[in-house]
């Protein structure tokens, strides 16, 4: 990656919202490494609370979580005037045509298959951002 995208991302908050551990805490070490400033939550609730506090940048969205899941997330953040221009990437570990579409409905921007590698994480951020 050139140090010009990579430099881009300084500054950027970033909301990763999954209830694996290891998927927020992997997204946390490579974000971290590129100057992001990093906020996780643990399902769709918590992310709400999060995004009222924080106003990330950008939202990275697990599709299956307990209680609230991506769907219902990204759209509740998309029916959210202050917060309906937020970028939302959806996260799964399916790589399914139905998870897509359904993703674009809801509103998401863009579709991340896990696991993901550091430049699948990083191009997405480019894409939404520049």
């Amino acid at each position: 990656m050139s140090s010009n995208a990579t430099r881009s991302l300084s500054g950027l908050k970033i909301l990763v919202v999954d209830d694996s551990k290891t998927i927020r805490r992997t997204a946390e070490t490579l974000l971290t490494k590129e100057g992001c400033q990093v906020f996780t939550a643990i399902d769709g609730f918590d992310a709400l609370s999060k995004i009222a506090d924080h106003q990330p940048d950008l939202i990275f969205v697990d599709i299956m979580m307990p209680r609230l899941d991506g769907y219902e997330t990204c759209s509740l953040i998309k029916h959210n005037k202050v917060f309906k221009e937020t970028p939302v990437i959806m996260l799964s570990s399916k790589d399914g045509l139905f998870d897509r579409a359904r993703g674009r409905i809801v509103g998401s921007e863009q579709y991340l298959t896990k696991p993901f590698t550091k430049d699948e994480l990083l191009g997405a951020i480019s894409n939404q951002i520049n």
